[in-house]
């Protein structure tokens, strides 16, 4: 596929992309008039990259991590420094913490949801609770 679709079907700009390609994130061959030419396999790429740029990682890590998101793993990773290791366990624990963020305000969410459109049950249960206080005091005046 060429340049524009690929831009298409992964929401990327095209100046995007060549910078993706600069950095040695994604790449291309050449169609005879020169075009880029782009495999199916790289709109998944694309869409792992700027996963990972949302994330926070900048690009000479996630050149790094790519080979790690392919299948077969084989992980080739020689620029392994002690730096590299520790940005990366950072990162992960960044993510973790949001994704638990996350799935925080996906609950929190889902439980506003629920009582919106069911109102019936919170209305029924301080219903209920209202009984129980009124037959104690019915019987307490008696």
């Amino acid at each position: 596929m060429r340049i524009g679709q690929l831009s298409e079907r992964t929401g990327t700009s095209r100046r995007l992309l060549r910078y993706y390609e600069e950095q040695g994130l994604i790449s291309s061959g050449r169609s005879l008039n020169g075009y880029r030419e782009y495999a199916e396999a790289c709109v998944d790429r694309v869409l792992q990259v700027r996963g990972l740029l949302d994330a926070g990682l900048p690009t000479r890590i996630i050149r790094q991590v790519l080979p790690c998101l392919d299948a077969p793993r084989a992980i080739h990773f020689s620029g392994a420094t002690a730096e590299t290791i520790a940005t990366l366990e950072h990162e992960r624990d960044r993510m973790t913490e949001r994704i638990r963020c996350l799935v925080r305000n996906r609950d929190a969410i889902s439980g506003y949801l629920d009582a919106v459109r069911d109102p019936q049950p919170a209305a029924d249960a301080g219903a209920k609770a209202a009984k129980p206080a009124e037959a104690a005091l019915s019987t307490a005046g008696a």
